[in-house]
Order: structure tokens, then sequence, then C-alpha cells
């Protein structure tokens, strides 16, 4: 992560703003996006493409800190939270006045909002300070809390059989307007859902003034906090007792407040709190590139991902030994991958030396696991040789059943890795070449003191439910980048945090360094290692 990005928190800004429009610079523009509710999936298609190409984003305290991964590192990060009861990072007036500098610079300016900008979003009066500088603009929906919060809370708003009407309210007017023009007389029997936002603080008053103006005191009522993200929390009562209910449970802001008869659909249709890792907060410590499988997986399940990437890849120095091999490939007897990286970067350089598959026609090619054989049938190849157990060794037996003595054997692989595989075919009598294609490094853009200010943080705190690790090299790069010491010291971290890996392999290396391995799948794939983590958490008793 940029320093940008690390200071974003703090609402500082790392490039100074431009206070006079640039000679031949493109028309000033801003536009308007909200970010929807929490769960950065909820981005519109036209959301995220802008987002792709900002080069200012100025986002709310609401919006999800995920989508910033959509933007260009270069751009310039800037926080503009502002929170109720808590000092507002920057007032209106400033967040007003940074899009209009950053705009007459002739940047792309971004601001990101929670939810929708037009709905209790300030994003109108946004636009008229725009409108009163010459500045054009766009403006793109995002999904309201409202809504938001409802359908995660398994409350449809409207339904035939209940309501076919519904008011969204503030709860939390103007200071400054000497009387309230919300009409909660009409409003209280006029409307058959009633949705408040912002309504935590008056809640009392606000269901007082309801059953005042002839709503029935028994009507349902919903209270959901930080909806569609893994915190959300639902608390139900009606409107004489939801005041003395949200008090006992701690609910606070952002809450959303569901009045009306639809609420008691929520005992059928409460779907996202239902689902088997809801609220699990879980480590990913695979490289950014390849962690979508497992986040995408995991998220599905309700998780919530925590992306610390602890290794990278890059190629090696030199390709001298691949080149040679490949110059003679038709010597050699078996070409042995180990791993879909070992893939990748071996045809990213048959690929540029000028060859193409058809150059692979004298060995035979051996793969250690399924996933990597599907690797070499997306480029064309077909495995001749999978072994029963997807491990090194499983695939050094296997081969040496076939009998190896006197064949030559090329393996592409990571420039560090185990000898295993290379050490017990060379003692079965067959000559061994080994070409690092690829090494694992630790991420440049993920220095210690970011994950010390984060991760380690959390760890402490016991605010995360698993770390997951994909490799050998992403335990030892998780304990070299919080500099946690010795076993014991990483024993005492990882105290009530479960520990997944996807193999034996890597469970050793976890267990070496302290940790206690709780999940490890028979078949060592990504969706096995996720199906057996939710196997783990459904079956912990209930807290």
């Amino acid at each position: 992560m940029s320093q940008d990005q690390q200071e974003i928190n703090q609402g500082k800004s790392t490039r100074l703003p431009e206070k006079k429009k640039k000679e031949n610079c493109p028309a000033p523009m801003v536009y308007l996006v909200g970010a929807g509710p929490g769960d950065p999936g909820l981005i519109t298609v036209r959301g995220k493409q802008l987002l792709e190409r900002a080069e200012v984003v100025i986002y709310d305290y609401l919006a999800s800190k995920k989508l910033l991964k959509y933007v260009p590192r270069d751009a310039e990060f800037i926080y503009a939270g502002k929170r109720g009861g808590v000092k507002h990072t920057h007032t209106q007036e400033e967040i007003n006045r940074m899009l209009i500098d950053r705009a007459l610079s002739g940047r792309r300016v971004i601001r990101l909002k929670g939810g929708d900008p037009f709905i209790f979003g300030r994003g109108g009066e946004e636009i008229e300070e725009l409108v009163k500088e010459g500045i054009s603009f766009e403006v793109v929906p995002g999904v309201t809390s409202a809504t938001a919060a409802a359908t995660y809370a398994g409350i449809p708003i409207t339904h035939r059989q209940y309501t076919s009407t519904v008011a969204f309210v503030t709860g939390h007017e103007d200071p400054t307007k000497p009387d309230s023009n919300i009409a909660w007389d009409k409003l209280a029997t006029g409307v058959g859902t009633i949705v408040v936002y912002m309504g935590i603080k008056n809640l009392e008053s606000i269901t007082k003034k309801v059953i005042k103006y002839g709503r029935d005191p028994k009507t349902p009522v919903a209270v959901v906090r930080w909806a569609s993200t893994s915190e959300q929390r639902t608390v139900v009562g009606n409107l004489e007792n939801i005041a003395s209910i949200v008090r006992k449970n701690n609910i606070k802001p952002p809450s959303l407040v569901v009045i009306g008869e639809v609420v008691n659909l929520r005992d059928t249709l409460n779907w996202y709190e239902n689902r088997p890792l809801f609220s699990k907060r879980v480590v990913v410590t695979r490289t950014r590139d390849q962690a979508s499988e497992l986040v995408t997986l995991l998220e599905s399940y309700g998780a919530e991902c925590l992306e610390y990437p602890t290794i990278s890849l890059e190629p090696v120095p030199s390709y001298e030994v691949l080149d040679q091999a490949l110059s003679e490939l038709e010597t050699y007897h078996w070409l042995l991958f180990t791993s879909i990286n070992a893939v990748d970067y071996f045809f990213k350089r048959l690929f540029q030396l000028g060859r193409d598959v058809r150059d692979l026609k004298g060995p035979r090619i051996a793969a250690v696991g399924r996933v990597t054989a599907e690797a070499l049938a997306s480029h064309g190849i077909r495995a001749d040789l999978l072994p029963e157990e997807f491990t090194g060794e499983g695939l050094a037996e296997t081969l040496i059943k076939k009998d190896v003595e006197g064949l030559r054997v090329l393996i592409p692989r990571a420039l560090k890795a185990r000898e295993i595989l290379p050490e017990t075919l060379s003692k079965a009598g067959a000559e061994i070449t080994v070409a690092p294609v690829y090494q694992n490094v630790l991420p440049a853009s993920t220095p210690g003191a970011h994950l010390k200010e984060e991760l380690l943080t959390a760890l402490q705190e016991k605010s995360i439910h698993m770390v997951t690790f994909t490799s050998s090299s992403t335990v030892k790069n998780f304990v070299t980048l919080l500099g946690s010491g010795t076993p014991a010291e990483v024993q005492q971290l990882m105290s009530g945090i479960a520990v997944a890996t996807i193999g034996p392999i890597t469970a050793k290396t976890a267990e070496k360094f302290g940790m206690h391995v709780d999940v490890q799948p028979t078949e060592y794939t990504i969706p096995d290692l996720v199906d057996s983590i939710v196997k783990y958490f459904t079956s912990q008793p209930a807290a």
C-alpha cells in the first residue's frame, strides 16, 4: 500500500492542490459516485470504471476502503469522513473547497460517498457549489442504505400482502432549522413502512411521535447496524420497546431503523446473517493477484476477508539454466511442474524466446496436482501423470514406481523451494535439472509498519477469527513481516485465532513457527480449503 493510502485515516493528502487552472488542461470535472452501503461488491459498474481512472479520490467514512484498490496507486487519496459525535476530519466547506481546487487543477476528481449521493448524502449541496464555479459534474447513483439494510436483514420494505408504500426519513435534521419539516402526524399512519436514517440518537423521541400520531405501539421495528458488512447486527422489537432494546444491546451508528409490519418477514427471509461464515473475519495472505478465488469463495459464505499478501512473485535474475534446458529439451524424458506459478513463468519465458507448445513434444509432462494440471491445460497441454497424493513426495513416489533410473528430468520451479523432489529422484538414479523460473519475495507495497499498524493490532485484540496460508512462503513471510520472533511469541500472538493451511507441507511450516493448525483439507486446492473452513466454523458451538 502506498504512503498516500497509509495516511488516509488521518485525513492527510500527500499532494498539494494547484490553485490556478493549468494551461491546456482538461475542462474541470467532478464525479459524485455512490459507494453503496458497505459491501464493496455493490458498487455500480459505472462507479468502478470511474475509480479505475481517478486522479483524486475524496471519500467518506461509510465508503468501503476496499473500493480504493480499484484506484491507481499514484492517485491522491483524501479521507473526508464525518461521524456523529466525533470531530470531523474536514468541514463540509473544506470538502467543497477541495473538490473545486482539485477540479480546477485539471485532474479527474472522484467524490466517493457512502450509499447514494442524493439520499441524505449532501450530494446536492456539493453539486451546487460546483455549479457556482462553472465546474461540470456527473452523479453516479449508489445502493442506498435503506434498501440495503432492509434487504440484508431479510426485510422487504414493500410487500403486496403488507404495504405498497414506503417513506425515507432522516432522524437527524439540519440543526440550524428552527422547526422540523417532517410531518410525523401524516407519516405515522400514512405510509406502510418508515425507514429512518441516522435515527439512533433520537430513536426514543421518534417512536413516541409515531405512537402519538396513531401507529399501533406493537408495530414491529428492526434496527440494522453496519448493513451488508461482516459487522452487520440486527435487533428487533416494537415501537414501545425498541429504544430500550437498542440501549441494552449497545447498538450505535451507523444504523437504519425500519418500522412496519414487513419486519415480521425477517423470520422467513433472513438470508445474509444465516450464511455459515457470517461475521467471521479471515486473513488472506496469498499474493494479491492470486487471492481472488479464495476471497470470492470465502465471501460467498459470508466471511469478511482481510487481504494482507505476504508474498509477491517476480522473475528470477537469470534464466540461463532454463534457456539451456529448452535448447536441448528433446533430450529430457520428463518435465515436472510443482505449482501453477511454475507453469505461468515457464510459459512466459518459453514465449519470450519465440517458442510455443509445439516445442514440448519431446518429454512426458507431470503435474503435482489437479490445479497445476488445469494450468497446463489452459496452455493446451494435458499432463501425462498425476500422483495420488498432491505433494512433492507423492510425485516423486509415483515417478519412481515407473523407474526413473538413467532418465533426464527437468523441474522448473521457484528459486528457493523444498529439495525433496529433486533429491529423491536423484537418489533413484535420475539426472535432475532444476531451473528456477520465478522467486517469492516480500511484497514491496506492504511494508512491515503497515502490517503492524493494522494486522498486528487486530491479532492482539483477537478481532480476527482465522488466518489462511496457501504455501510455506506465505507462512515464513507472515512471521517476518510481523516481526513476531520466537515460536513461543508466535503461539501467544495467534492464541485463540484459527489457522488454515492448504496442505501438509504448509501445515508443517506453520507448526514449526509455533502455530496450531486447525484446518487442512484432504485435497490441496482452494475450493477444498474453503469447504474445510466452512465445516470448521459450522461445527463450532454457538457463542
